[in-house]
């Protein structure tokens, strides 16, 4: 059970719904449509087909999602010409990007939209894949060889889509060892090393300065919260508030500090600096100013209904002033979260919200990192988005942004699927969706915490399993004669000629 709103406010909960067959017949057209607005997207014809093939692959009941069954579950002409379609055919990235973030819009866009950065990790067995490496899996919660990507994903009152990527390629990748290996990947000579916060900040940026995606909040984990690169990025996006984890050694002073300028010589060089002035406020870290906050200004909110009751935190703030290289820098909301009990465990976080933000707004940012974690969770189980054998560059990006794509695709079947309802499990209306229902209600609570994934597994976004079953009954049962469904696929590949 998906956790539920426990605030008083007015609150709506994203509807699962069940697909039946005629439903998924009706799919059918629907995906046609979904493609025809990529179709100027590319030059030649058959990369176009491997593209409409290769999706309709993902939604099959394939136990592996690689190219390899792929092909010869959608009767493609051959395994190594659909390979050649993925992995080395033109295809123009950007512009199918560009229409894909207008779809975004169009179905999920508002004024106060969310925007999520995070990495997820893929494990691999073999060395030849394109910035394979050991390094951290978040997947897996340890060090193992694998490859790693940094994700954008928006988040609305309407639901959830991951909207850009960028696969990181280690520090050794860039060595003199390595460069044979990044010419048989493909690598593009105009790449050079990133840091994933640097990825991430790269991302921000671009979406911000497009103006396709409306976005009010920018949130993040820790490793990007603690990058000066990633909040410059933030504090770049005019008229957006960024709430980002920082880790508990972060330092800072409690606000307000009074500050001077230091002149000082050093190897026959004058140097100035910014020193604080404030007597009684020392530099410290969150960690330890957490401590220090007496029991009155924890204020205490039922978050969620968990699978197991309640999910409550404590929640407290204060305006302090950053410290870099030593010297104060912006003066931001320090947010601290923490569990109930004798020994809690505490979370913190960053925000340059103005003075006014209310506490509910920043309890609710706390927890919505969960939807684009949910939708690698769903990608990943059903679209098959860690299950390709892809090695080259091109064609990473090429198989995460088809599964972008059809993630997104199920949830506007689904959105389409909830307006015909007239019934309690619904898509909300515009009742609910008013201006003021915007803050802790876009999600129920703001999803599960960081970690229990065991709720959100069952999330109220697509129920991809349903739609899963519906299509092995009618589409990928090699037991069963053909239906009316295999014919429609075949038709509707057809019109792509």
């Amino acid at each position: 059970m998906l956790p539920v709103c426990r605030t008083p406010d007015d609150v709506y909960a994203i509807p699962p719904f069940e697909v039946t067959c005629p439903d998924v017949e009706g799919l059918l057209d629907e995906l046609h449509e979904f493609h025809t607005l990529f179709r100027d997207c590319f030059v030649r014809r058959e990369p176009r087909e491997h593209f409409f093939r290769y999706m309709v692959g993902q939604f099959s009941t394939l136990e592996r999602k690689s190219i390899e069954p792929i092909a010869v579950q959608t009767d493609a002409s051959s395994i190594r010409a659909m390979q050649r379609g993925i992995s080395d055919a033109q295809w123009q990235d950007e512009r199918m990007l560009q229409k894909y973030h207008q779809q975004v819009a169009e179905e999920m866009g508002v004024s106060d939209g969310v925007l999520i950065v995070d990495e997820s990790g893929f494990r691999k067995k073999g060395e030849d894949s394109v910035g394979v490496a050991r390094q951290y899996c978040g997947t897996l919660g340890k060090v193992d060889n694998c490859q790693v990507g940094v994700f954008a994903a928006y988040a609305s009152r309407q639901g959830y889509a991951l909207v850009d990527k960028r696969l990181f390629l280690p520090e050794q990748w860039w060595s003199d060892a390595y460069a044979s290996r990044r010419a048989q990947c493909d690598v593009p000579k105009e790449v050079v090393f990133h840091t994933k916060p640097q990825l991430a900040a790269e991302m921000v940026r671009r979406l911000h300065e497009s103006g396709t995606l409306p976005f009010r909040y920018i949130t993040a984990d820790c490793l990007y919260g603690n990058s000066p690169e990633f909040w410059a990025a933030c504090e770049a996006c005019v008229g957006t508030v960024a709430c980002v984890a920082v880790p508990e050694e972060t330092r800072c002073w409690l606000a307000p500090v009074a500050t001077a300028t230091k002149s000082s010589t050093s190897k026959g060089k004058g140097r100035t600096k910014r020193v604080v002035t404030t007597p009684g406020t020392p530099l410290q870290s969150v960690a330890k100013l957490a401590q220090q906050i007496g029991p009155r200004a924890w204020y205490r909110r039922t978050v969620s209904e968990g699978t197991k009751g309640p999910i409550v935190y404590e929640f407290a703030r204060k305006r302090v002033t950053l410290c870099k290289d030593d010297q104060p820098a912006s003066t931001v909301w320090l947010v601290m979260k923490r569990t109930l009990g004798a020994e809690p465990r505490y979370w913190y976080y960053i925000s340059n919200a103005p003075v006014s933000m209310p506490l509910r707004v920043f309890v609710w940012l706390s927890g919505v990192r969960w939807a684009i974690e949910q939708g690698f969770e769903e990608t990943k189980t059903e679209l098959g988005m860690a299950h390709y054998e892809l090695r080259k560059y091109t064609g990473w990006h090429h198989h995460m942004l088809t599964c972008m794509l059809a993630h997104f695709f199920l949830w506007q079947v689904k959105r389409r699927l909830g307006k015909k309802s007239s019934g309690a499990h619904s898509v909300t209306g515009e009742a609910v969706a008013r201006e003021g229902a915007a803050l802790e209600n876009l999600y129920p609570a703001g999803g599960p915490p960081v970690g229990a994934m065991d709720a959100a597994a069952q999330s109220c976004g697509v129920s991809v399993a349903s739609k899963k079953s519906a299509l092995r009954r009618l589409m990928d049962d090699q037991r069963s004669p053909p239906t009316g469904l295999d014919t429609a696929w075949q038709d509707a590949i057809g019109v792509l000629k």
